[in-house]
């Protein structure tokens, strides 16, 4: 795999590019990155190194300089990505969470795709979605590639408040917001299934990596699992189907 560009994050840091767009060809090429230096990382065959963070199209290692110099880290990384093939497909969980599609934007989403909110639904939960990072909230999953024609700018004016679960879409991505937010993307639907929760071992609900699908409900069946959900009955976790 060719590594375009190692860039230093000051002394405890390096941001190794992968890609240049973002896209199942990024996802794939920046899965197989973090899958061969983590071994490594594991192994102790990268002195110094702490942990490694992922983003759409590169890999950030982080290290201690007391431990490991800059360049030898490089060095090593170069080396174990030459022979690193792309993976050949996502890696992660599938999960089946439920979406009501009565977002706040369908209807002007209709004007400009030329489809109905039902096609739109339809679509849209038809689509297996692929984690490709995890930020700009705790745990908010940004998830590609959208059916061809979807995609859609931001919206030019900006909401002050996005609710808790809702699932947008913009420039070929979905996103579902873990929080109340600030936010620019189309709602289509919302999900209630938490995606963060500090209690849990593993706060963040999704994994880059992952993969989704949305299971239609009507909003009576939506509120249902939101309640079974709050109160503890259905285990957020119950939703992956399958790992690969």
């Amino acid at each position: 795999m060719e590594l375009i560009a190692a860039r230093p994050l000051a002394d405890r840091a390096v941001t190794f590019e992968l890609a240049t767009r973002v896209g199942p060809e990024a996802a794939a090429r920046v899965g197989a990155a973090q899958a061969r230096l983590a071994g490594l990382l594991e192994a102790g065959e990268l002195p110094g190194a702490l942990e490694l963070s992922r983003a759409f199209c590169s890999i950030t290692l982080h290290y201690d300089p007391l431990r490991g110099r800059q360049a030898d880290l490089v060095a090593r990384v170069r080396a174990a990505l030459e022979d690193t093939a792309p993976a050949a497909h996502a890696d992660g969980r599938l999960w089946r969470l439920p979406c009501c599609y009565e977002g706040e934007d369908l209807d002007d989403l209709a004007a400009r795709l030329e489809l109905s909110r039902e096609e739109i639904a339809v679509r849209h939960a038809e689509t297996v979605h692929e984690v490709y990072a995890i930020g700009f909230l705790p745990g908010l999953p940004f998830m590609g590639e959208l059916p061809e024609g979807f995609s859609v700018p931001r919206r030019t004016s900006p909401r002050t408040r996005v609710p808790q679960g809702s699932v947008a879409i913009a420039n070929g991505l979905t996103v579902i917001y873990p929080f109340e937010s600030p936010g620019g993307w189309h709602i289509v639907g919302r999900c209630p299934v938490p995606l963060f929760d500090t209690e849990r071992a593993t706060p963040a609900l999704l994994a880059a990596g992952d993969r989704v699908r949305f299971d239609p409900v009507a909003r009576n069946e939506f509120d249902r699992i939101g309640a079974a959900l709050d109160c503890g009955d259905i285990d957020p976790a119950s939703f992956a189907e399958a790992a690969r």
